[in-house]
């Protein structure tokens, strides 16, 4: 799944993210929208990764829907 299917899909796949990053709040999973790069920010910042980690883990995640 790429990062435009996912924006598309995002109302399905957020119960999913909440359950991968279970830190991550429903606001901030709506602020997300879908959006690559917000989720890898958010990623960054709550849980302490760099850039190219939290990049890792949602590429990781998009390959596992």
């Amino acid at each position: 799944m790429n990062s435009d299917q996912m924006k598309g899909k995002w109302k399905e796949l957020k119960g999913q993210a909440q359950q991968r990053w279970g830190d991550l709040t429903d606001d901030e999973l709506d602020r997300a929208d879908g959006r690559q790069e917000e989720l890898e920010g958010l990623i960054q910042q709550r849980y302490g990764r760099t850039k190219e980690e939290a990049r890792r883990e949602v590429e990781d995640w998009q390959r596992s829907l």
